[in-house]
C-alpha cells in the first residue's frame, strides 16, 4: 500500500531525488552499496537499480548485484494503515527522468508487439512488506513525475498490510489466479493482482497485465508503457530481501505515416514558434519540441526541419517520426496528430546521447518556413 504518504511526498522527495539518481546512475561493479536516499546504479548495461528511500530518514542500504540487490539494512519503521517507508527496485524504462540505458520507453500500447519479464525473489519472515512488481502507464510519454496509472503485482505479503482500494474481482494471468484490487492514492490511479500464496519465480507477460487493464476501461491503447519495475515496499524490517535476477523487454514501434502530407508553409516566415525543452545528464538527454502555430490558417500535416548539434545521436522518439538520428532531421506528424489550429500547438519529444558540450538546436523550420524560438 504504498499509496497515500506516497502520493504526498512522492512529488517533492522524489522531485529532489530523480538529480540525485541521474547523478549517481553508474555502471555498478560487484555489490555496489547504496545508502544514498535517491542513490541509483546500471546493472548488465540495461537497468537501473534505485535506493529510494521516499518516505522515512531512516537509514537504508541495498548491496547491488549483477542481476539484482538485496536490502542490507533498513532502520525505517511505517504505520500499516499507511504507506511504506520506501520502493528499492530494479527497472527498464523511465523514472524521474533517470531512463534505462538504451531503453525503447515510453512505447504507445498500441505499438507494442510483445513485453515480457522474468523475475527471482528472495523472501524473509519477521518483516510486514510487500513484493511488488510496477508497471506504469501515461496518456503521454511522460518520462518524469507521476504516472496516471500503476498496476501493481503482489507477489507476497507479509504483515497487515493491503493494497489501495477494495476488492474489485480476479484474474487468471500468467498460469495464476490473482486477486484484483482497484482505487486511487489520490495523484494516480491504482490497479492490484495479489497472488494468494508467496511466488518466488515467475515468467510472464507484461502485456497480459497491461491488456487486463485497458479492458476494465483505466487506459486505452493510445497511452504510452513508461516503465517496468520490481522491488519491495517495506513498512518494518526487510533486511535480507532481495531481487536476485531480473529482465525486462518490449518489442514494437515502428512509424506510422502522416495522415496527409505538409500543406504549405505559414506564409511570411512569422506563422510558427517553436520551444525547445531539455532534462539533460552526463552523457544523456530528453528533448520535447512543441510546435505553435502562430498564423491565421490551421495546419494539415507538419514537418518539422533542424539540426542537431554535432556529437549528439537520437536513441527514440515518441509522437513523431523521425528522418534521422543525427546531423539534419525532420520530424513528422503521426496519424493522430498531424492537425494544428489557428493558435493552437502539437508537441513530440526524443531521447538522445551525447559527447562534449551539450548544445541545442540553432534553428527550426515548419513545412520550410523559419519558426522563431518559442
Amino acid at each position: 500500500m504504498r499509496h497515500a504518504l506516497r502520493a504526498a511526498l512522492t512529488a517533492c522527495l522524489l522531485a529532489a531525488g530523480s538529480l540525485t539518481a541521474i547523478a549517481l546512475a553508474l555502471p555498478a561493479r560487484a555489490d555496489t552499496q547504496i545508502c544514498e536516499q535517491f542513490g541509483s546504479t546500471t546493472v548488465g548495461g540495461r537497468y537501473v537499480v534505485m535506493n529510494n528511500r521516499w518516505g522515512t530518514t531512516a537509514e537504508q542500504c541495498i548491496t547491488v548485484t549483477a542481476t539484482g540487490f538485496a536490502i542490507a539494512s533498513q532502520q525505517g519503521v511505517g504505520n500499516t494503515s499507511g504507506a511504506p517507508v520506501s520502493y528499492p527496485a530494479i527497472y527498464y524504462g523511465c523514472h524521474y527522468t533517470n531512463c534505462s540505458p538504451g531503453t525503447n520507453l515510453p512505447l504507445r500500447v498500441d505499438q507494442i508487439t510483445s513485453a515480457t519479464s522474468s523475475i527471482e525473489y528472495g523472501f524473509v519472515s519477521g518483516a510486514t512488506y510487500d513484493a511488488a512488481y510496477d508497471i506504469w502507464l501515461d496518456p503521454t510519454p511522460k518520462t518524469d513525475g507521476v504516472n496516471q496509472q500503476e498496476i501493481m503485482i503482489w507477489f507476497n505479503r507479509q504483515g497487515a498490510i493491503q493494497p489501495i482500494g477494495s476488492v474489485v474481482g480476479t484474474a487468471t494471468i500468467g498460469g495464476h489466479t490473482w486477486e484484483v484490487w482497484r482505487g486511487s492514492n489520490g495523484q494516480n490511479e491504482v490497479i492490484s493482482y495479489v497472488a494468494p500464496a508467496p511466488i518466488t519465480t515467475l515468467g510472464f507477460s507484461v502485456l497480459d497485465f497491461i491488456t487486463d487493464v485497458r479492458t476494465r476501461g483505466a487506459i486505452t491503447s493510445a497511452w504510452y508503457l513508461t516503465s517496468i519495475q520490481a522491488g519491495f515496499e517495506p513498512w518494518i524490517g526487510g533486511t535480507g530481501l532481495a531481487v536476485k535476477s531480473f529482465s525486462a523487454s518490449v518489442n514494437g514501434g515502428g512509424s506510422t505515416p502522416p495522415t496527409t502530407p505538409p500543406t504549405t508553409p505559414p506564409t511570411g516566415g512569422t506563422g510558427c514558434t517553436v520551444a525547445y525543452q531539455t532534462n539533460v545528464w552526463p552523457g544523456g538527454f530528453t528533448a520535447t519540441v512543441t510546435v505553435t502555430n502562430t498564423g491565421a490558417a490551421a495546419i494539415d500535416g507538419w514537418s518539422l526541419g533542424f539540426g542537431l548539434p554535432a556529437g549528439q545521436a537520437v536513441t527514440q522518439a515518441w509522437n513523431a517520426t523521425l528522418s534521422a538520428t543525427s546531423g539534419a532531421i525532420t520530424a513528422r506528424n503521426l496519424s493522430y496528430n498531424g492537425s494544428v489550429s489557428a493558435g493552437g500547438s502539437q508537441s513530440f519529444g526524443f531521447q538522445g546521447t551525447y559527447t562534449g558540450a551539450f548544445a541545442t538546436p540553432a534553428a527550426f523550420t515548419l513545412n520550410g518556413a523559419v519558426c522563431a524560438n518559442g
